[in-house]
Formats: structure tokens, sequence, C-alpha cells
């Protein structure tokens, strides 16, 4: 399985669909829990205040899972399972169909429960980190400081990562180093 993880706010999203221009299917984690994860659910563990218009209310969710890590294992304990399992059927219909894919990840290390042949870590100081989620989510920086310290530090992830997207600079940085990734896994798992 080839595993792309990160943090919040480090570049996943750029790196994959910069893989997807290139010929790789993408199996999405995020998305796989979006679909997981529905009212009924999310009112049976944490209560009808994180339901608004019968649908998960995704910010007051938020808000209390990355503020109260006893929610957050509650959440996961329960949704993890559950995307692991999706995540495998996902992988063995493209390795049976000889296709190229990437399993975005965000959670890899801090699940610990996958098997990756190769993990790919798109990096980029936690400083930027911090900058680029409060203007992408538009928060303050007490909230993004609590986000990004909600997930294992990118310090760590990169000292574990069989490979690094380097996404400290610009976007054309970026597209070079996702090439460089592209050609690793072309290299060592022909692909």
């Amino acid at each position: 399985m080839i595993v792309l993880t990160g943090s919040i706010a480090t570049g996943k999203s750029s790196v994959c669909r910069q893989l997807e221009v290139n010929g790789y299917a993408i199996i999405d984690a995020d998305k796989i829990a979006k679909e997981l994860i529905d009212a009924k659910v999310i009112e049976k563990l944490f209560g009808l205040n994180f339901i608004k218009n019968e649908k998960v209310d995704r910010k007051a969710l938020g808000d209390l899972v990355f503020s109260n890590p006893k929610k957050r294992e509650k959440l996961n304990r329960y949704i993890h399972p559950l995307i692991r399992e999706k995540i495998y059927q996902e992988v063995k219909k493209m390795e049976d169909n000889h296709m190229k894919y990437v399993v975005d990840i965000p959670l890899y290390f801090e699940s610990g429960h996958y098997d990756g042949s190769v993990v790919g870590v798109v990096y980029c100081p936690k400083k930027e980190q911090i900058r680029r989620l409060m203007l992408r989510d538009g928060i303050s920086e007490v909230d993004a400081i609590k986000r990004v310290d909600s997930q294992i530090d990118i310090e760590e992830k990169k000292a574990n990562a069989d490979f690094v997207i380097d996404n400290s600079k610009d976007g054309k940085y970026l597209e070079m180093q996702s090439k460089k990734f592209m050609e690793y896994l072309s290299e060592n798992f022909k692909i």
C-alpha cells in the first residue's frame, strides 16, 4: 500500500492533485470518513448539540474533538476501524486492476493500524503549517495551534517517512518535489 500523509495544512491535497494529473487514483481517508460519519452516529456518540438541519455540524464537532482529547479518542475508536476496512477494500480493487494509486491518510501515524509499503510525508515547518491553517480556515492562532498539536508533530512524521515531499517553498518547488516522489515510486515499486 502506498500512503501519503503529513499533518493539517502541510499540502497533502496539493500533492494529491498533482498525482491525479499524472494518472494516480487517490483513495482519500477524509472523504471516506465524511461518508461514514453521519448524523445518527454523531448523535449517538455526542448528542443532538452536534446536529444541525439533520446533518452533522462539522464545525461544532471539530471544535469539540480538537479541544477535548477524550472526545477525539472516542470518535477515533469508533470511526478508524470502519475507515481502515473501506481503505483496504479500495486498495485491493486498485491492485487487482494494476492501477497506480496512493492512499491519502492524514492520521496514518496517529492511527498506527495500517500496513504501508511506502509512506510519503508532505512536510512544511510547524510555524508555516499554523500560518497556512489560519489563512485557509479563517481561525485564530490559538485554534490553529490546538488543531496542529492534536496530531503527531510534523518533525516526527518527517523522521519516520520513507520519502519526504518538502512543501516549505512555492508551488513550482512542490511540483518538482511531487515529481521526485512519483519517480521514487516508479523506480522502487514499478508503479
